[in-house]
């Protein structure tokens, strides 16, 4: 176990470190992050639809046309975000403004031969909102390459007459013109189905996700970086377009897509953030070691409405006895939520867009899945979890103990030396 965590300490940690602050991957990151606002609200209209759904109130208002106008235009957004933020990282900062306008119109290009196929009106395609997320990452990708490429590059000599705004201008015209003419000739010209290419290209990661073992697999990961001290925001260019695409879909198509945000992070999983932590949070609250007791009990509000940083990095991370522990929770318990909803359908799989991963359990599962029999899995998930917690925190904590005990032991030695 030494060998692997000084491995995992001295080269694997390094180079994801190295991954997790590269230029394109905090790009991504930041764009998709940008678009949390929107993300929110557009829970809080899908929230807001379920009295007219449900109960057929007369002349209630159809908030699916504002879901519409925040979740519906999510790749619309990223296709900017991303060529504009990767500007500003790569400090070329006059040509961000072009470089996003220049994604958004790659983006359209590309949508369009499907919008047109599906016969359908153009702002209410599902291509514009999440289920194009991934083709407006690529279209976003691209147009900040060629954009970067052309960075420095200008058609005027340093010491010309010209206005720098009219300079700006014409220097700007050559890399449009490559990122939308190339779209163009790729698409329209050669009739290239660039959108279900793409679209082709990452569904098998959807379906990776949505099995019985990529479910676990995905947890896995993620609180396998999370256990080295790396941000699981290096997954969300992967995870949060898959998440999104399948909640949505649950919420207007009636699918039954299980792996999203709102089975992870509100109904069943991560109780108290990432790894299902509270009950550790509630065990170290009460602990007979003075440093647990106190880490616990300043961890205890935060881990209510799931925020576990101070006990992960206080206890968790880079700690043997503790890491462990989260690796077994990772993969035991989307086994039982798998079992639990769609192996035995005993609880709901839920069909309402929440991304609000803060609202506490149970009241999150309750709004997420309205049942009892969704608060009990919960409930069982919460009882494994501090299961699994229990005999690792017990030995850790006689760890603790016993150190505590030493450090007394020398501290009582050199007062009576002095």
């Amino acid at each position: 176990m030494q060998k692997m965590i000084k491995w995992l300490e001295n080269d694997f940690s390094p180079k994801m470190m190295k991954i997790n602050n590269n230029v394109w991957v905090t790009t991504l990151k930041d764009s998709i992050m940008q678009l949390l606002p929107f993300i929110l609200l557009g829970s809080v209209f899908c929230l807001l639809t379920i009295p007219g759904d449900v109960f057929h109130i007369k002349h209630y208002p159809n908030f699916w046309t504002l879901f519409g106008w925040t979740m519906g235009v999510l790749s619309l957004l990223i296709s900017f975000l991303i060529p504009f933020n990767l500007m500003e990282k790569k400090r070329l900062r006059k040509q961000r403004f072009i470089a996003g306008c220049s994604g958004l119109i790659t983006f359209l290009i590309i949508i369009t031969p499907q919008v047109t196929a599906d016969k359908a009106i153009g702002f209410s395609h599902e291509s514009l909102g999440a289920g194009g997320m991934f083709v407006a990452i690529v279209a976003g990708v691209f147009t900040g390459w060629v954009m970067s490429l052309f960075g420095k590059f200008s058609f005027f000599k340093e010491e010309s007459v010209i206005p720098d705004f009219v300079r700006a201008w014409f220097d700007a015209m050559l890399p449009i013109a490559v990122v939308i003419v190339a779209t163009w000739l790729l698409v329209d010209i050669s009739g290239f189905d660039l959108y279900n290419t793409i679209q082709k290209l990452f569904k098998p990661l959807g379906n990776i996700m949505e099995s019985p073992w990529g479910f676990p697999l995905i947890s896995f990961i993620t609180c396998f970086l999370y256990t080295l001290g790396i941000s699981t925001w290096v997954l969300t260019p992967i995870t949060k377009p898959i998440w999104l695409a399948a909640i949505t879909a649950n919420a207007t198509a009636g699918a039954s897509y299980l792996v999203t945000s709102e089975t992870i992070f509100s109904a069943y999983l991560w109780i108290g953030g990432i790894g299902a932590t509270l009950p550790l949070v509630i065990m170290m609250a009460f602990s007979k070691n003075a440093k647990l007791k106190a880490l616990g009990r300043a961890s205890i509000t935060p881990g209510i409405f799931n925020i576990n940083e101070p006990i992960v990095f206080g206890a968790i991370a880079w700690n043997p006895i503790m890491m462990l522990p989260m690796w077994i929770i990772s993969i035991v318990l989307p086994i039982i939520i798998w079992v639990g909803t769609k192996v035995i359908p005993f609880a709901p799989i839920p069909k309402i867009v929440f991304d609000l991963w803060y609202v506490p359990y149970p009241i999150s599962t309750w709004i997420t899945t309205g049942t009892v029999s969704g608060i009990i899995l919960m409930l069982i998930c919460a009882t494994v979890a501090t299961l699994i917690w229990y005999p690792f925190f017990k030995v850790y904590e006689k760890q603790e103990m016993a150190n505590e005990t030493k450090e007394a032991n020398n501290s009582a030695t050199l007062k009576a030396a002095k």
